[in-house]
């Protein structure tokens, strides 16, 4: 008569090898459980303690403190696979969730390398409209590669039922130590109509002119620059716009890398921003328009996005 041992198709010593394996999960899993009573919920701090966070490390007592402690320091309750563990605690576990950690990435890795949309040619016709646009208008756009920071944020587009362009600012006031993004920007707005929901004393927004306080208060009047996009970056050059004529206006003749960057200066500070040995619009145009390169001769910037068409 075979034993129950051989029914199993194990023999003794297997099944007592199972059997120690499984007392001994049991006996982590009591331990662990004696640890975490120890205890007490901090989210409430009445109840002995019956979960742990893998994320946040925090105890809690039950269902409702695990998702109020979620809701007040958003946390995901995911532990963080990627979190540094020290050599002393580093164990099995740890091992093993890293190498799935690992077999997880590659699986994702595999999968965008098959996947045919994600390596689908680009068209760039739409930025190529824009820059032809620009150059009627007399401006040299720039357009970088996509994974630019600055083309990521371009929000510049051309209507052609209006026939203008609606710019990307980015509004620098260095003796506030501000930046602001303005987005569809019509290029028939001066500015000094751009600017004045930023320092009007009246117009502008509360927060805003709190923080902009110092050309609010200023007697002495505004300065506004913008960077001269040249190929030599021997010397920071800059133009000096005007802020009673419109935004195309000022844009005319100079180069743009994706969207213009108007620097608002005092006028108490221009010197300072200046710098010695430094070149107002007037003789940058001068010195550009003798200098140029005929169109079929011009150099790329770099990075920039040659039109092939």
């Amino acid at each position: 008569m075979e034993t129950e041992h051989e029914c199993r198709g194990l023999s003794p010593d297997k099944e007592a090898e199972r059997e120690l394996c499984r007392d001994s999960e049991q006996e982590g899993a009591a331990i662990l459980k004696r640890k975490i009573s120890l205890h007490s919920c901090e989210t409430c701090g009445l109840d002995e303690a019956r979960y742990k966070c893998p994320r946040c490390m925090k105890y809690s007592c039950s269902l409702p403190c695990v998702k109020n402690h979620k809701a007040a320091i958003q946390c995901s309750g995911v532990r963080d696979k990627a979190a540094f563990v020290s050599l002393r605690k580093f164990d099995e576990m740890i091992l093993l969730s890293d190498y799935r950690f690992l077999e997880d990435v590659a699986r994702t890795y595999d999968c965008a390398a098959r996947d045919v949309l994600l390596h689908k040619p680009k068209s760039y016709k739409f930025l190529y409209f824009m820059k032809n646009r620009a150059q009627k208008h007399s401006i040299n756009l720039k357009i970088l590669p996509v994974g630019f920071k600055k083309r990521t944020q371009n929000s510049t587009f051309f209507s052609t039922k209006e026939k203008r362009f609606y710019w990307h600012l980015q509004l620098v006031f260095p003796q506030s130590h501000a930046e602001y993004v303005a987005k569809r920007v019509p290029d028939n707005k001066t500015l000094h109509e751009i600017l004045r929901k930023y320092i009007s004393p009246r117009e502008s927004d509360p927060v805003i002119r709190q923080r902009l306080k110092a050309y609010i208060l200023s007697q002495s009047g505004i300065s506004i620059f913008m960077k001269a996009e040249s190929k030599k970056h021997s010397k920071a050059r800059w133009h000096e716009l005007d802020s009673e004529k419109s935004l195309l206006e000022n844009l005319k003749n100079k180069t743009i890398i994706e969207y213009p960057t108007l620097h608002v200066v005092l006028k108490d500070f221009r010197d300072d921003f200046l710098g010695l040995g430094q070149e107002t619009s007037d003789t940058t145009t001068a010195a550009a328009s003798a200098l140029s390169l005929p169109e079929d001769e011009e150099e790329l910037e770099e990075g920039e996005i040659r039109d092939s068409t």
